[in-house]
């Protein structure tokens, strides 16, 4: 029997995270992340994310995890969770605010990241224009309870359908703002450096940080000092969806063509 990991290509998981415009949800999972303070000082304290040197291998580290617990079977799904769990495990921060020094895998961050992601892998998808029903919506966010549980959550204490997540998030707003000593190392991480096979994608990682922003929640964009209005919200939507259709119309043999595959190796690597 084939072991397809805590999905399965039943699941609206697998059909969700097979569109490439998920990239996008990619970049604006962490920009969420960014505005829980705890969360976003374990990053600071502990993690190359803000050198700009780094910050790119880190990135597609965090790719390679996500694709391995959407896709991995159970025993790499678990390789990988326990690998991270114990990471998590043995790092602490300090929180300024409290005077307290915490654990990284305390809940209420954990929490915190696993939503931001869920929400944006969802929001950016149907913004995009993948087809999902509201029925099909709840099933993703029920179903990313088991990638919850595999880094330490339990099930119950997650969201389980889109209107727990909404609920939720509009109650961590009071608690949400970025942190002053982010930002100079967050703009240095926005131009990283690029490995060499995907320097030429250099030039749109502008756009593409841009369209991240935009896709955040008006009230997200704001905490970062952005500007947040109907019309960057109509402008973020339109872009998705122009991308979501033009990727659409590349033929089969391009995108699996040897230098898309070498790309792909590179980013796994």
């Amino acid at each position: 029997m084939t072991d397809y990991g805590i999905f399965g290509p039943r699941s609206v998981t697998w059909r969700v995270m097979g569109e490439p415009i998920l990239l996008v949800g990619g970049f604006r999972a962490l920009l969420m992340q960014g505005l829980h303070p705890r969360a976003m000082r374990g990053v600071l304290q502990n993690s190359a994310l803000m050198d700009p040197h780094e910050a790119w291998s880190r990135f597609v580290r965090t790719t390679e995890f996500v694709r391995v617990r959407t896709y991995g079977t159970h025993e790499e799904v678990e390789r990988a969770c326990r690998w991270v769990r114990k990471i998590h495990a043995g790092l602490t921060a300090y929180d300024p605010d409290t005077g307290e020094t915490y654990r990284l895998d305390e809940p209420a961050a954990l929490r915190w990241v696993h939503v931001g992601e869920v929400d944006s892998y969802l929001s950016v998808a149907r913004r995009a224009g993948v087809r999902l029903t509201d029925a099909e919506a709840d099933a993703f966010v029920a179903e990313w309870r088991r990638a919850a549980e595999v880094v330490g959550l339990p099930a119950d204490e997650v969201p389980g359908s889109v209107a727990e997540l909404r609920d939720y998030i509009e109650a961590e707003r009071p608690h949400l703002r970025f942190v002053p000593e982010a930002s100079h190392p967050l703009r240095m991480s926005l131009n990283a450096p690029l490995p060499l096979l995907l320097t030429p994608l250099k030039p749109v990682m502008p756009a593409l940080t841009l369209l991240a922003f935009a896709t955040l929640p008006r009230w997200a964009r704001r905490l970062y000092g952005l500007p947040a209005t109907p019309v960057g919200d109509l402008w973020a939507t339109a872009t998705l969806r122009t991308l979501h259709t033009g990727i659409g119309l590349v033929p089969g043999h391009v995108l699996h063509s040897p230098a898309a595959r070498r790309a792909r190796r590179l980013m796994a690597a």
